[in-house]
């Protein structure tokens, strides 16, 4: 892990984190020296303790549409089938600070939320990169990336004005939100209580607000875009085709399935 400012992090027990930094957070700026010593405790190896959970909150749902618009109108968790958590936070895009609000992309975009725990890390950069070079490939299918973790914009912006081969990200495609609150990771249910972190999340929403789809990887294993690339075009073939599923694997021009005692003999009996 990194602190956004000058700072050295050390451990003295397994899971205990303590940061001696020398100025203030608010201090940090895009010239922060990236020289600083990084002691990383036994803690960050991608195996967060367990922890007991909050208590399941209601989570609001929007009315179906005519055709099939894949809300399970459920009352609790999980997040799947409900309306995403609106918000509205800073972030970074072309070096600039701007505000991003997830409701203002509802019906008008699909929108790849993901988030990562920290900046100037390891697996973080490997993602946040890939994501960026194949933004065109999203952006053909409608879909909006958004990059999210508790880091300020000033470390946001810090990073993207560092150069890929010295561990930074150099220009991106999309916006890095700043969840320095870390309300938008308690409304995802990704945040580590114990470590202020938030667990690598991501989240699939449709054009009309709804979480289609979701997964939660720990800190140390990095997601795949290509598998996000897929699983988006899955979902938007099946809403553009409401009488068929996608079998395992579903690639667009491979054959689908109908979701029929009967007529789903078609597809086993092509295989």
């Amino acid at each position: 892990m990194a602190c956004a400012a000058p700072s050295a992090i050390h451990s003295s027990s397994p899971g205990t984190l303590l940061c001696k930094s020398t100025k203030p957070m608010a201090s940090v700026l895009p010239s922060m020296p990236l020289s600083q010593t990084l002691t990383i405790p036994r803690s960050f190896n991608g195996l967060r303790r367990p922890f007991q959970s909050r208590a399941s909150r209601p989570i609001s749902s929007r009315r179906s549409s005519s055709r099939r618009s894949f809300i399970v109108n459920a009352s609790e968790l999980p997040l799947v089938g409900n309306t995403a958590p609106d918000f509205e936070a800073e972030a970074v895009f072309d070096q600039e600070f701007i505000k991003v609000k997830l409701s203002d992309y509802i019906g008008k975009k699909y929108v790849i939320l993901f988030f990562y725990p920290l900046d100037f890390t390891f697996v973080c950069p490997t993602e946040i990169t890939a994501f960026s070079d194949r933004y065109s490939d999203f952006e053909k299918l409608n879909t909006e990336i958004l990059g999210v973790s508790i880091d300020s914009v000033f470390s946001h912006l810090a990073w993207v004005q560092t150069d890929r081969k010295s561990g930074g990200l150099g220009d991106l495609k999309y916006p890095l939100i700043s969840d320095v609150t870390k309300s938008i990771s308690k409304s995802y249910d990704v945040l580590i209580p114990d470590q202020g972190v938030a667990l690598r999340g991501l989240f699939i929403i449709d054009k009309e607000g709804i979480i289609q789809h979701s997964t939660i990887n720990n800190l140390a294993i990095g997601r795949s875009v290509d598998e996000t690339m897929r699983t988006l075009q899955a979902l938007q073939y099946v809403q553009e085709n409401p009488d068929e599923v996608c079998p395992a694997g579903w690639k667009p021009g491979e054959k689908s399935m109908k979701p029929d005692p009967k007529l789903s003999k078609e597809y086993f009996a092509a295989i």
